[in-house]
């Protein structure tokens, strides 16, 4: 009986592990693609006429931000269908 009661706690807290780094995982890039867009938007008001070099630069670093999120999203997800 004994094996069992600990497969469960430590399956609990596998998923608890689990879903505070996926919230970590989604935390983290959010204030970072914020911060990449306030201050895009404060240096296209400081030079309107290097807005679009500016707001590709902005895309192209969100873009890659949200790859890397996505990417650590779905290892969480691999390793929540494991430890079940």
């Amino acid at each position: 009986m004994l094996p069992v009661i600990l497969a469960a706690a430590d399956t609990g807290l596998a998923l608890a592990g689990i879903g505070i780094g996926t919230g970590l995982a989604t935390l983290g890039p959010g204030i970072g693609i914020g911060n990449i867009g306030g201050r895009a938007c404060e240096a296209i008001a400081r030079q309107p006429e290097a807005g679009g070099r500016i707001g590709t630069n902005m895309i192209i670093s969100a873009a890659l931000i949200e790859g890397f999120t996505f990417f650590a999203i779905v290892i969480c997800l691999i390793l929540a269908g494991k430890a079940v």
